[in-house]
């Protein structure tokens, strides 16, 4: 394979398991405020506790490959995108010092001001995320020497919020599911309510999307012209949504979590099919677009990063898949628990 090609299919990897993973615990945090109990709460953060730092190391490995592989698309993103980015980073910081302080002190006032914090960062940052990916969709306006050429009101179109939105809304739905898996009793009857609304807003949302997205960004759908197989990813992309209400109604939550999964894996892939072969769009002039070629690092590096990562991925994947076996079962606070 083109090793071009390759490390775009490779970030694309590192993005769709950062989305599919930290998804439900930033899906967690958006729905902490929904609960009221002080252990209920909890028993929400412990849900995600031994888990969200590891989930975050794939946004971490994602941002180093796109540096090494794509230096130039790496430094016209973070510099287009620079107070979100530093707003982003703070609310990820934020949200982790939320968790670890919260349960510090046994005062109601403490504890409610660092739940409102892990709500609110949680949220942000999924925001920021979508935000970013409406913008990346849309195009920046990017000039001839591939610097940013507008300003902070450039990037809150209404596109982008909306796909801000969506990335609220779909997070939420994802660690709704997440959340049936690991509660229990009453706790666990609210959060099935929690799955069918939350559900019902994604659906709404998802659809009005679509439909802003094929209206308005005709260069979205290039790609099925010449690659017309990548229609299959559309189309599975709807029967994992179908099937979400589906294994819901049968009382299978892990099957409409793995849909779920899957919903945002092929949300994903469609993302990156409708930029490729370009890692950013210029919305000034065509020409300046940023592709895999005119902004990647030499033949060489390309080369060596590629048996680092045929040498790495393998453990990262061991060590997930042997994470998620150990805190497998329903949350159980213990005095160790957040």
């Amino acid at each position: 394979m083109d090793l071009n090609i390759f490390w775009f299919v490779t970030l694309g990897v590192l993005l769709t398991g950062y989305a599919v993973l930290d998804g439900f615990d930033l899906g967690v945090g958006i729905l902490h405020l929904f609960v009221k109990e002080d252990a209920e709460r909890r028993i929400l953060m412990n849900s995600i506790g031994p888990l969200w730092d590891g989930n975050e190391v794939w946004l971490v490995t994602f941002g180093g490959a796109l540096f090494a592989a794509f230096p130039h698309a790496y430094a016209t993103a973070f510099s287009s995108f620079y107070l979100p980015f530093m707003v982003l980073l703070f609310s990820l910081i934020f949200r982790a010092v939320s968790m670890e302080f919260r349960s510090k002190q046994e005062q109601r006032w403490w504890r409610a001001m660092w739940d409102r914090s892990f709500f609110a960062a949680s949220t942000l940052a999924t925001f920021l995320f979508g935000v970013a990916v409406g913008n990346m969709m849309k195009g920046l306006p990017i000039g001839a020497d591939f610097e940013f050429a507008g300003s902070l009101l450039d990037l809150l179109g209404p596109f982008p919020l909306l796909i801000g939105v969506f990335a609220v809304a779909t997070f939420a739905m994802h660690g709704s599911m997440y959340l049936y898996l690991k509660t229990e009793g009453e706790l666990q009857r609210r959060v099935h309510r929690w799955m069918w609304r939350s559900f019902f807003v994604f659906l709404a949302l998802y659809a009005l999307v679509s439909a802003v997205t094929l209206g308005t960004l005709p260069s979205a759908v290039k790609n099925f012209q010449s690659i017309p197989i990548a229609a299959v990813v559309v189309l599975l992309n709807m029967l994992a949504i179908a099937n979400i209400p589906r294994a819901i109604h049968l009382g299978k939550p892990f099957y409409a979590f793995i849909s779920s999964c899957c919903t945002i894996a092929a949300l994903t892939f469609l993302f990156g099919f409708s930029l490729f072969p370009n890692l950013v769009d210029s919305s000034i002039n065509p020409q300046f677009n940023l592709t895999i070629y005119n902004a990647a690092s030499s033949e060489k590096t390309l080369g060596i990063m590629q048996w680092v990562a045929f040498l790495g991925m393998p453990l990262v994947l061991t060590y997930t898949a042997l994470i998620y076996w150990i805190f497998r079962g329903k949350t159980k606070l213990g005095k160790m628990s957040y």
